[in-house]
């Protein structure tokens, strides 16, 4: 998701190539991060963790209503939870921050105390509810929310007008939360398994669109129109996003893996003509996705391009675009290899978040590296699909130049905090790295597609991912993982000639590490090695001068000729 950020923080400035010379004297190392650990606060903690007030239940559906105040930037409307109970529980945790107000929680005709603590309100019930029972509670909320600053990196409301002067509103909330505006269960371990619903009330003179399909329009005879939209899918808090303007539309049905796959596309409607020209990459998008990924796995909700006044973001059926209309990533190729200036960045990332983010969501943000991680590769896997594997390849490669290794990609756990912007390119190129592992694409493919069958519609740990990964390949992988999402370290393999052998070793890198590499030794002359820790020797024919030894460019490392 454009994860935070979902278009990546490597997005804000293009960092400078890091200096990889971090040698180990001894033959083997444990990287540490290079910045000290954050501070968090109690409120980190309320926001995530699954805390006592959370753990006893689960979200069903939400209803969600919202009606935006244009002048003042104000919002008003309401939420009606479903939850089952899944362990008696009397005292339930709403999430909504501040200065956002919970005016009323209903519960069976009744009003609930409500205990505000921060971000958080705290409801009791009038007496204890039993395991397996079903409720609904209705929220009432209002008030200012926090207004975007950068969305989508720095998050919020977004209230601004077209260039004809029209107002133009969404919400970027990745990494923020959705409690920024609207009452929830701010967890991203806990999906409404049933889907949600959004109205949507705004002047008649605008168009308000939502996830999933359109199920009603109701011209309510005061100047307004309420537009409610139906996700039936299970669908994470964040991706439930109103886009309100002058949007005009069009569709057309893909023929896909699993039938008729509707795909509709709202944009402004000035940009009618441009954006004709420059969607017709979403089909060619969904043809490769769903040929390496499975089936896109929202069909009863549709594919949906919503054209955003920010950047972009993966919202689940209903994906934010703010590309310009041009291939690239504004314009730039952020791989510097050329292939990323022939194909349109935000279509192509914000859309595999459908397969990586939204299919198969993390349960914590620390794990984001399974969202971003295979969304950045999935371009790698489009430049493959229009252009052949070495184009693939030289993409992919080239975005090494912004691993910025400044801390683990994994961040710390139950603090809604992710782990270093690294996330997007260095833990792409670690699967890029498996890839050659593997050594066989038709069987990457299936790990691919296995991901998105096995974990449809789940919520899942980071250590899960890794785990079916290692099941699948029947490789010995767990290294590697540690290596390049625990560390700050590029492995190292150092070698060393004398006449008629090579000795080599794997430096800068966890206790243990032996991931297998392949190298060329003389010309034309390649083979696997299999490395340590310590020295390991091998005896080469008389066609070796002593001289070449290149690693394969496909495999994530540094090599080193030592003395």
């Amino acid at each position: 998701m454009i994860h935070f950020r979902q278009l990546p923080l490597r997005f804000l400035t293009l960092p400078l190539l890091t200096s990889l010379s971090l040698f180990c004297t001894l033959p083997s190392c444990i990287a540490q991060p290079k910045n000290g650990p954050r501070t968090f606060t109690r409120q980190d903690t309320l926001r995530g963790s699954i805390t006592p007030e959370r753990a006893w239940w689960d979200v069903e559906h939400y209803a969600i209503s919202v009606t935006p105040d244009i002048t003042n930037k104000t919002i008003s409307g309401a939420n009606t939870l479903q939850f089952r109970v899944t362990a008696p529980g009397r005292t339930m945790q709403i999430d909504l921050q501040e200065p956002m107000q919970l005016l009323a929680a209903e519960y069976k005709g009744q009003s609930l105390p409500l205990k505000r603590d921060g971000n958080i309100y705290l409801l009791q019930f009038p007496q204890e509810l039993s395991t397996g029972s079903r409720h609904s509670l209705l929220l009432r909320y209002s008030g200012k929310p926090r207004e975007a600053v950068n969305p989508p990196w720095d998050g919020g409301w977004i209230w601004r007008t077209d260039k004809q002067g029209s107002p133009w509103m969404s919400v970027a909330c990745q990494h923020l939360g959705a409690s920024v505006w609207y009452p929830c269960k701010d967890h991203q371990s806990d999906e409404p398994d049933s889907g949600a619903t959004l109205s949507i009330t705004v002047p008649d003179t605008l168009v308000a669109v939502g996830n999933g399909r359109l199920s009603q329009q109701v011209t309510n005879g005061n100047g307004t129109t309420t537009w409610t939209w139906t996700v039936r899918n299970p669908i994470n808090n964040y991706n439930i996003i109103p886009y309100i303007g002058k949007y005009v539309h069009w569709g057309e049905v893909y023929p896909g893996e699993k039938g008729p796959l509707d795909c509709n596309y709202w944009v402004l409607d000035y940009n009618l003509e441009k954006a004709r020209h420059q969607f017709t990459q979403a089909t060619s998008m969904l043809r490769c996705f769903e040929e390496w990924f499975g089936p896109y796995p929202f069909y009863e909700d549709g594919y949906k391009l919503v054209e955003s006044p920010h950047l972009g973001m993966e919202h689940q059926s209903a994906v934010a675009y703010g590309n310009r209309f041009e291939d690239g990533y504004l314009g730039r190729d952020l791989s510097g290899s050329g292939w990323g200036k022939k194909w349109d960045f935000i279509i192509v990332h914000e859309s595999g978040h459908e397969w990586f983010a939204n299919n198969i969501t993390t349960r914590d943000i620390a794990d984001m590296w399974v969202h971003e991680g295979f969304t950045n590769y999935s371009e790698t896997i489009y430049t493959t699909c229009l252009f052949g594997t070495e184009a693939g390849n030289d993409y992919c490669i080239g975005n090494r130049k912004n691993v910025q290794n400044d801390k683990p990609i994994i961040g710390p756990y139950g603090v809604n905090e992710e782990g270093s912007g690294d996330m997007y390119d260095k833990a792409g190129n670690m699967i890029h790295t498996i890839r050659q592992l593997i050594d066989n694409d038709s069987s990457f493919k299936q790990l691919l597609r296995g991901l998105n069958r096995d974990f449809y519609h789940q919520t899942v740990t980071g250590k899960q991912v890794e785990a079916y990964i290692i099941k699948a390949t029947g490789l010995d992988l767990q290294k590697v993982f540690d290596q390049y999402l625990r560390t700050v370290q590029i492995p190292t393999l150092e070698y060393r000639s004398s006449k008629g052998s090579i000795e080599f070793r794997w430096t800068s890198c966890v206790e243990g590490f032996n991931m297998p590499v392949k190298v060329t030794l003389g010309e034309g002359h390649t083979q696997w090695l299999k490395p340590s820790t310590n020295w390991t020797s091998l005896k080469l024919a008389d066609w070796h001068n002593g001289k070449t030894f290149t690693a394969n460019r496909n495999f994530y490392i540094q090599t080193k000729k030592v003395s």
